[in-house]
């Protein structure tokens, strides 16, 4: 198996002995090298692991013929462009199961026409999770509110939606809700 341990680690600014600490049970940086390089064996319970420390899905760490690399070009940061340090790439993002997307209309707040909000649909005990991010709550008779989780009393969810002006609602006892986790904006 060709993995991209590496690459991630690398692009998320890591130590080898950081990602080993972010391991649970955590190990050695001897031990994270080796799985990078191929010189050990990874287990897909390794790529978990490894994944979890490093904050992303162990698809993302699989290099899989059908899915493209996109080479990084250049890096910009606020003093301007510059080329990368070492040769990058990125993987074009993908869906996970049980995921819901909002498609954006008509410009408001941070969302502009066209984009596309990707949201990990919550149940009610992992609503604590998404405070202080974009939500998607379903309503009845197929109806939505999409806003800031600002708050949460007991079974109630307080919601500032966007756009200027806009008042606080609050929502009872949905079953379920999506957090927003990934913009795609064609530019």
């Amino acid at each position: 198996m060709i993995t991209a341990i590496r690459e991630v680690r690398r692009a998320k600014g890591l130590t080898l002995d950081e990602v080993a600490q972010r391991c649970v049970p955590p190990t050695t940086a001897q031990t994270i090298g080796r799985l990078e390089t191929g010189t050990r064996t990874v287990s897909v319970g390794w790529l978990n692991r490894i994944a979890d420390a490093l904050g992303v899905d162990s698809a993302d760490l699989v290099r899989l013929p059908d899915r493209p690399e996109i080479a990084v070009a250049a890096v910009l940061d606020g003093s301007g462009v510059q080329a990368p340090r070492r040769p990058a790439s990125v993987v074009p993002p993908r869906g996970a199961a049980g995921m819901v997307a909002v498609t954006v209309g008509g410009g408001i707040g941070d969302y502009r026409a066209g984009d596309e909000i990707w949201c990990d649909r919550l149940a009610p005990e992992a609503y604590a999770r998404a405070l202080n991010r974009d939500v998607l709550v379903p309503r009845p008779a197929g109806r939505f509110l999409f806003g800031r989780l600002i708050g949460r009393e007991g079974d109630k969810l307080h919601l500032l939606p966007l756009g200027a002006g806009a008042r606080q609602q609050v929502v009872s006892d949905p079953p379920w809700i999506a957090c927003a986790v990934r913009l795609v904006r064609a530019l």
